[in-house]
């Protein structure tokens, strides 16, 4: 996932405090004030400290290059290799980020230097947007360093987060407006949302076959119609079932809840499949919408109960796939059209939205191995 960084060093505690609650409140992971702000800041909630210097205070994450060769302070020395920058960040124990403005080429390069050195590397870009970026992501390929950019706007970190496809790994939020806080952390919760490719089955066989277990996932999110769980009897294939999202003469809408299957079933979570069986309050779990865009959420509740099932066989890129549900009109899954339709009326024919993979899976991850399931 995508990082959210706030810088919060300008001003005094008073003018500070309510930006770093915002932050909290909107869910970014780091903040990034003055080494006599850290205690502070660490008794208004959970949330990573970051603060500049030179020597090691509370902070989880040192940053090193304000006030040196990062900021121009220090002219940048003709051999990378005698920079004090770099020295200090290989001598610093514990978690380290470099401090670079990016004045021109040479502070570009050093970036890169200073990077290979470092967890996290902060680029604020003086004259410059897209193009000193780019030349850093592609510089850096194959590091461990995390490239944090420095930005002022929502609109500014879309680009940012673009970049090169891959993107910097997150972005350094820097001013006082909070509802600009709001729109970057819905900026960054798009850009670390996979997509994933849905496409077409077709229906080929629709059977009640008795009494079994079923589980719900009652999650912390709120769901919108045509969103829901990708679930399968198959751990390569896999339908979207969407959540509980619309009303019915039955029950009231439950836009948290996917009644998501069967508990042998398997359910996508991230780059790997569960067992919905295996699923508890606090999991996380994998939403994904009728365009493929997923997006990360939290299991409150899992309830497993005996219900009427009904199994659905399908036909998809050639190979046949099938699923286990509750056999009862509030279950649904989402058509061709992206419109949802009920189980209980589902026929041979009908095309709705599955999720294929090429790999089989073991342990619930990829594997290059040949497994037969029916």
């Amino acid at each position: 996932m995508k990082e959210k960084w706030l810088m919060a060093v300008a001003g005094s505690w008073d003018d500070i405090k309510p930006r770093i609650t915002t932050a909290l409140e909107s869910g970014f992971d780091c903040v990034v004030v003055r080494q006599e702000d850290v205690e502070r800041v660490k008794r208004l909630g959970d949330i990573k400290v970051a603060s500049f210097g030179n020597e090691r205070g509370g902070e989880e994450i040192l940053i090193i290059g304000r006030g040196g060769e990062g900021d121009g302070s220090t002219p940048l020395p003709e051999d990378f290799g005698s920079s004090l920058d770099i020295s200090l960040a290989r001598a610093a124990e514990g978690t380290v980020a470099g401090y670079v403005e990016i004045r021109g080429k040479r502070y570009e390069e050093f970036a890169v230097e200073l990077g290979k050195n470092v967890d996290y590397l902060l680029v604020v870009g003086k004259d410059w947007k897209v193009i000193p970026l780019e030349n850093m992501i592609a510089g850096l390929q194959g590091e461990e360093v995390k490239i944090i950019s420095a930005v002022k706007t929502a609109e500014e970190a879309e680009v940012d987060l673009a970049t090169l496809e891959k993107g910097a790994d997150g972005v350094l939020l820097d001013t006082s407006d909070l509802s600009e806080m709001k729109r970057v952390q819905k900026a960054v919760e798009k850009a670390g949302m996979a997509q994933l490719e849905l496409v077409p089955a077709e229906i080929t066989l629709v059977r009640p076959v008795g009494m079994g277990d079923r589980v719900c996932v009652d999650t912390c999110t709120m769901m919108l119609p045509g969103e829901g769980m990708l679930v399968g009897s198959q751990s390569k294939a896999a339908f979207l079932v969407q959540s509980e999202s619309e009303e019915s003469s039955y029950v009231a809408s439950r836009p948290f809840r996917v009644n998501a299957g069967a508990v042998h079933a398997y359910v996508k979570v991230g780059d790997k499949t569960r067992y919905l069986s295996e699923l508890h309050a606090g999991d996380e779990v994998t939403i994904v919408d009728r365009d493929g865009r997923t997006a990360k959420a939290i299991v409150g509740r899992v309830k497993i109960e005996k219900r009427p099932l009904m199994l659905i066989e399908a036909e998809a890129a050639g190979e046949k796939i099938s699923t286990i549900l509750q056999n009862a009109e509030t279950i649904k899954l989402v058509g061709e059209d992206g419109k949802a339709k009920s189980v209980t009326d589902l026929a041979a024919g009908d095309r709705v939205l599955v999720h294929v993979e090429g790999k089989a899976r073991h342990f619930g991850m990829e594997i290059e191995e040949s497994i037969i399931e029916r």
